[in-house]
């Protein structure tokens, strides 16, 4: 869901239009109510004492700040921000050498995107802990994310794709992870007139190969009439093998969309078999377009991002694949489609709808084999509302959007307009329970509620306006997310936190499945990096040109070299800095005064890491370690001496005996 937060529009019969002022006209009277209970209870149940962990890693997107936020439930403590899509000068990540490439797209490095909805990936239908992935927006990517460390491990763009909201999401297998357009737009791109819309614009579904670690690569796209495709959730169990996307704009308005695309009573979930896909791929029925996308991955053994560029993908139009896609008519402008942990109902949220539409996969298989189809959108056949209908969920609130499930038969629902979570039954289809959120809950989160075995215990809101629930802090306000029990018949609100950016939407995991396998330090003889120090002795300076390198360490609490002479004004120097301890938690840190283009470096135990510090004017600049790692932190620093241009101040550096008798012989080769 987007982050604007303009007006809203709700339908009921006849799409009625109301302002925002009905969003604060139905929020919550009392911030006190939703069955709050006991506060102490509600403190008790959140308190995680010191040197405790919590029960469950919740990984949030960031929104606009591009990252990924890693809290502790049930404490609501942030742990870490992930650098995923966006610069981060806290550890240089985008910025220093070895990791800019990540950020490589076709468009040029963009240092900022926009990152919605993390998966994790699965074996069996169960969260296994090994990987996260995310998606970046603006300019369409997938990213992996290794668990082991915490790092982001491999980007790749999605070529003929116009805006990569709905995405990503993980097959039970992690065979696929799968995203579609949310802008429907001329594929492949061209200048086409708005008055050619509808027979110009298209969409597409990508499939993105994600089992083997650094591999990503889009296997196949599905070519998609020119709607706006919204949210997806692959199937489980009897449904594995599909996956399901939300459309709206089923219109094809261009303009004016919150009136022109809202005018149809029913909008399509696009029922989409990857099997069948699969197979027509291997059949030789997919084209090979040209295009441009880059990959780019980690290297684990140097620690420095590579990039390689893709020029084909195989799009599949659906009119060459009989029996690949199918249209499942769905009220009203549909947001959110999930799939509950049999893998047999398929849930709609149409935020202009006055009902939950719960569609049966078994119904719809029924369907297909009985043709009961109302006709034909673009070639794809749109089966009889009806005949996939196992239910419709009465009174669920005002701007129903996103549903979640426990292990006990119960969906929860996200109602943005009347600001709640309503509980109902998958057995009758019923509400038995709903509380108030603290306010506009856009996307919730259930531990483990997308797999076949949900943890259940929570139920998460992530809220996206927070007046009055924290102190103020001018016109923008930090997101809120909410921890409500869901152990008993109701649920119990216990906890609010703030979060980073705008977490569209978040997962979380049993720690154990995380906790255990942490990296803790990367070992100094597996480090391949061309300009690593793995000893003092292996320090060193030289010069090529104007480039000149330093091979430097750091340990508690100095760095070798730490005075450095020779440079001229007009030099790029480049300090490749190892940290050298072998200890967990040990970072050490970096910047050199007018480090203007690689901000600063946060550098791993056993890591090498590169700023680039360009010499602008003669000077005596200091450097010093950024992160405090002893008692003598503040001791740990050095100088960089830079004389003006054409100086004949010999080249040296404050190293070992040994590394300056190797400076002195490769100067005395190059005479």
């Amino acid at each position: 869901m987007s982050h604007s937060r303009r007006s809203r529009i709700l339908a009921s019969a006849g799409a009625v239009i109301l302002s925002v002022s009905l969003l604060y006209a139905c929020a919550p009277k009392s911030k006190q109510a939703g069955g709050i209970g006991n506060l102490g209870d509600a403190a008790s149940r959140t308190y995680v004492a010191p040197g405790s962990y919590d029960e469950f890693y919740f990984f949030t997107s960031g929104g606009f700040s591009g990252q990924v936020g890693v809290y502790g439930l049930p404490s609501g403590r942030l742990l870490k921000v992930i650098p995923v899509f966006s610069q981060n000068p806290e550890n240089g990540y985008g910025y220093n050498t070895e990791t800019k490439a990540m950020l490589n797209t076709s468009w040029g490095h963009i240092p900022w995107d926009d990152s919605h909805h993390p998966s994790l990936s699965m074996t069996n239908g169960e969260h296994d802990g090994r990987w996260l992935f995310i998606n970046a927006n603006n300019t369409p990517r997938f990213a992996r994310i290794d668990l082991k460390s915490f790092e982001t491990t491999e980007t790749l763009e999605l070529p003929n794709t116009g805006g990569n909201h709905g995405a990503p999401f993980t097959t039970e297998n992690t065979e696929y992870v799968i995203g579609a357009t949310r802008f429907s737009v001329p594929i492949p791109q061209k200048s086409v007139g708005f008055d050619k819309f509808a027979e110009e614009f298209k969409g597409t579904i990508s499939f993105v190969k994600a089992d083997e670690f650094g591999k990503m690569d889009v296997a196949f796209q599905i070519l998609m009439p020119g709607f706006d495709y919204d949210l997806g959730r692959p199937g489980k169990g009897p449904s594995h093998g599909w996956v399901f996307f939300t459309s709206y704009n089923t219109e094809q308005a261009s303009t004016k969309l919150e009136v022109n695309a809202s005018k149809n009573d029913k909008d399509y979930i696009a029922a989409v078999n990857w099997k069948a896909a699969e197979q027509c791929v291997a059949q030789g029925k997919a084209k090979e377009w040209s295009t441009k996308y880059y990959h780019n991955t980690m290297d684990e053994a140097t620690h420095t991002a590579k990039s390689e560029v893709k020029t084909t993908v195989k799009v599949l139009d659906p009119k060459d694949c009989a029996g690949v896609v199918y249209f499942l008519p769905t009220p009203k402008s549909p947001h959110g489609v999930d799939v509950d942990p049999t893998g047999e109902y398929i849930v709609g949220g149409g935020k202009l709808a006055t009902v939950i539409p719960v569609h049966s996969f078994s119904k719809f298989q029924k369907a297909i084999a009985d043709k009961a189809f109302e006709k034909e959108a673009y070639g794809i056949p749109v089966v009889k509302y009806e005949s996939t209908m196992y239910c419709e969920v009465a009174n669920p609130g005002l701007g129903p959007l996103h549903n979640e499930f426990d292990a006990n038969g119960n969906a929860y629902t996200s109602v943005f307009i009347s600001s709640e979570i309503v509980k109902w039954s998958l057995k009758d289809c019923k509400v038995s329970d709903r509380v108030p959120t603290y306010y506009s809950i856009g996307h919730l989160s259930v531990p483990g509620g997308d797999t076949k075995k949900p943890y259940g215990k929570y139920v998460i809101a992530m809220n996206k306006i927070t007046k009055d629930r924290y102190l103020p802090t001018g016109p923008e306000l930090t997101q809120s997310a909410q921890l409500y029990d869901i152990t008993g018949p109701k649920m119990k609100l216990l906890l609010d936190f703030p979060t980073i950016g705008e977490p569209h939407y978040a997962q979380a995991i049993e720690a154990s499945k995380i906790k255990g396998n942490q990296l803790k330090f990367f070992k100094l003889a597996d480090n391949k990096h061309p300009y690593v120090a793995r000893t003092e002795q292996e320090t060193g300076i030289s010069r090529s040109g104007k480039t000149v390198h330093i091979k430097m360490t750091a340990i508690r609490s100095h760095f070798v070299p730490d005075n450095i002479e020779g440079v001229q004004v007009g030099d790029t120097v480049l300090f490749h800095v190892t940290n050298l301890e072998q200890d967990w938690d040990v970072p050490h840190g970096f910047a050199a005064i007018g480090s203007y283009s690689d901000a600063e470096l946060l550098v791993m135990p056993g890591q090498t890491r590169t700023l680039t510090w360009v010499a602008k004017y003669p000077g005596v600049y200091p450097f010093y370690c950024t992160d405090f790692c002893s008692a003598l932190h503040q001791e740990m620093q050095g100088y960089v001496r830079v004389a003006p241009s054409g100086s004949m101040v010999a080249l040296s550096a404050s190293t070992s005996k040994k590394a300056q008798a190797a400076v002195a012989a490769a100067s005395e080769g190059t005479k």
